[in-house]
């Protein structure tokens, strides 16, 4: 086992050992939490030859790097995570905390069973949910399976928003886009109008100059943007991180008619995952997504 702070090691580049998490377990979107937000811990790169993991200790605490809420998957890397957990709590100075969350169960698996190897006695608990939509082949196989009453509905906002807005244009989107995007999370009311700190704009900045992420911009008539969505693309999947919409327009419904183009897109692109990644909104599963339980792993040494 190795400690160090090489968030380029290429030990980041292996399979996290639960499948379709994104680029949340890997060197680059982590690189782009730690620059913005993680200045009062220490990182610590662990890795062997055959797996990997980043962490954060804050005193007596360990967790995965990467705060919960921006980060919606957690997973070790590589077929040797089991050994490189188990080296790991061992090193630990006795009456160390370690709490793993947003594990996806494949992950929480590895984890926990690395903890009872190093002889301590890990709790398993449920901690959020993600939202996952299995696509078909094609765009008229998802509103059938989608059933009756909600392909109704979607098409019923698109109609509205076609009436009040123009025909609905989904583009990918440039530097003014983004600025427009911040705005609508600012506009917005409660929680999510404080959400968007210079911070939290930083942190989306850097992830789009990332490879695989991307900002998708509904537009009407007029051109100006209406609603917006970062989101990820890798072979099998996208993943939709974070989207807002003008809320002077939220009577023509921007955001499920921007989503219902994103999947839309998604299908046409030949992927077979959509995933709306953690919460429990209702317009998840109406537009047909499923529950992926996810759980947070907890020891002390």
């Amino acid at each position: 086992m190795r400690i160090d702070t090489d968030l380029s090691s290429p030990s980041l580049e292996l399979e996290p050992v639960a499948p379709f998490v994104g680029p949340f377990a890997g060197g680059p979107f982590v690189g782009a939490w730690w620059q913005c937000f993680g200045v009062d811990d220490e990182l610590q790169v662990v890795e062997s030859d055959d797996a990997a993991m980043v962490v954060v200790t804050d005193g007596a605490l360990v967790r995965f790097a990467g705060a919960a809420h921006l980060t919606d998957y957690h997973s070790p890397l590589g077929v040797g995570a089991v050994d490189l957990v188990r080296e790991f709590a061992e090193s630990l100075e006795r009456g160390t905390r370690m709490v793993f969350d947003s594990l996806p169960g494949e992950a929480a698996d590895v984890v926990a069973k690395g903890l009872t190897d190093a002889g301590l006695t890990p709790e398993r608990d449920s901690h959020e949910i993600a939202a996952v939509l299995s696509l078909p082949a094609d765009v008229d196989s998802y509103f059938a399976d989608l059933g009756k009453k909600q392909r109704h509905e979607v098409r019923r906002k698109r109609r509205r928003f076609a009436e009040a807005l123009g025909a609905a244009r989904l583009s990918s989107a440039g530097d003014e886009d983004l600025d427009a995007f911040f705005g609508m999370h600012r506009a917005a009311s409660g929680e999510k109008g404080q959400f968007m700190t210079d911070e939290h704009e930083s942190f989306f900045r850097a992830l789009l100059d990332q490879a695989g992420f991307r900002l998708d911009v509904l537009r009407g008539d007029d051109d100006r943007p209406l609603a917006a969505a970062v989101g990820f693309d890798d072979a099998d999947a996208y993943y939709l991180y974070n989207s807002a919409y003008d809320p002077v327009v939220a009577d023509a419904s921007p955001g499920i008619v921007m989503v219902a183009g994103l999947i839309e897109r998604a299908i046409g692109l030949g992927k077979t995952r959509f995933d709306f990644l953690k919460g429990d909104e209702t317009y998840k599963f109406r537009l047909g997504a499923v529950e992926r339980p996810l759980y947070v792993v907890e020891a002390v040494r």
